[in-house]
């Protein structure tokens, strides 16, 4: 750094003593010691007072537009947030993310108020301060956590740590008899708002227990919770009880027709398929059926062709008309020799012969 000469001149344009300059030139010939923000995340955040900022280096005020160009280059900017942080949720870590992120090169400092002042400017709260600044410790934009923070803060502790800029909600905060406890940061120009997460809150959360107390006082007694634990009249209690015995049999209820409903569906699906695999069957002995025994049915062909061959073995074909013929009337034809004339029959043994004698000798006369 270029050393300055004695008869410098200050900011306001008077010459410094050659006292003032010297130290002018210390100072600026100092380094930044402060603590960089954290890069690994394997570790919880450490508390201020575990590792204070002991850096003898001047901290220039700085502006706004001048940390958003990333300016000082050798620290970073130091940002303060705080809050009670009760039940510590994705609003709140939201709000921290966007504090963290403000400026290219940050360091966030959290405050946390204790048990006292909260209880005596807020009200009771869920989780004690020992919970709240574990709580906060395990954040990951959290660079280091500040313990009974005050409620309002005062320059003494703004130079004590160092802080460049506080973030917080731009809604003004009244509190302990202020309208705004965050009015003399904005007026110094240290003010930077963050947005609120819209639907989470501390208060609605706290809000939905109240509302459904009954269910998570009977949920925790079910668990194995004492009455007492829970705070809960002996009343309560057993009408806690009975009525998670009632829920019980719901349940088993419940799965029964559950069950029920799914074999029926079983058995609906099953005679489903069966009932289809019956019309198939079904049609399939219908086509075979009328294929065998219909109009033109394999059967009614068979019994055909079996008819017309009992016909022709019962009924054998005549002779050709052009076969030769022996001189026969035609108006009479030849009977075998032994026909017997049906309308007079022999009346004795020796008539029956001699109609016989008598054939015999036709014969011969025709040969």
């Amino acid at each position: 750094m270029p050393v300055l000469a004695a008869n410098a001149e200050s900011e306001t344009g008077i010459p410094k003593s050659p006292s003032e300059a010297r130290y002018s030139e210390a100072m600026e010939e100092l380094e930044h010691t402060c603590p960089q923000p954290r890069l690994t995340l394997t570790t919880p955040a450490p508390f201020a007072d575990e590792t204070s900022c002991q850096c003898k280096a001047p901290h220039e005020k700085l502006t706004i537009a001048q940390a958003r160009l990333g300016t000082p280059v050798d620290r970073p900017v130091r940002v303060y947030a705080d809050g009670i942080f009760d039940l510590f949720h994705s609003g709140h870590a939201r709000a921290l993310m966007q504090a963290k992120t403000l400026f290219p090169n940050s360091y966030l400092l959290v405050g946390v108020c204790s048990d006292d002042l909260t209880h005596k400017f807020k009200g009771f709260t869920v989780m004690n301060e020992t919970e709240r600044y574990e709580a906060l410790r395990h954040c990951r934009y959290v660079d280091e956590v500040i313990r009974d923070a005050p409620w309002t803060l005062t320059p003494e502790f703004l130079e004590k740590h160092k802080i460049d800029f506080v973030a917080h909600d731009d809604i003004p905060y009244s509190s302990a008899g202020s309208d705004d406890v965050y009015k003399h940061i904005k007026e110094a120009g240290m003010f930077v708002p963050t947005q609120r997460t819209e639907g989470i809150s501390t208060s609605d959360i706290i809000t939905r227990i109240v509302r459904d107390y009954d269910v998570y006082a009977r949920r925790n007694l079910q668990r194995g919770y004492t009455a007492k634990e829970l705070n809960v009249s002996f009343i309560n209690e057993k009408k806690y009880r009975f009525q998670n015995q009632v829920d019980k049999m719901k349940e088993k209820v419940k799965n029964v027709e559950e069950k029920s409903k799914e074999f029926v569906y079983k058995v609906e699906e099953k005679s489903h398929d069966l009932i289809q695999k019956w019309e198939e069957k079904s049609r399939e002995f219908i086509g075979n059926f009328l294929e065998l025994f219909g109009p033109d049915g394999a059967l009614k062909q068979m019994f055909q062709e079996r008819s017309g061959r009992m016909l022709q073995a019962f009924s054998p074909r005549q002779s050709p008309n052009s076969s030769p013929t022996r001189g026969r009337s035609p108006s009479r034809s030849p009977s075998p020799p032994w026909v017997f004339n049906k309308a007079s029959p022999p009346s004795s043994p020796k008539a029956a012969s001699a109609s016989l004698s008598s054939m015999s000798e036709g014969d011969e006369d025709e040969k």
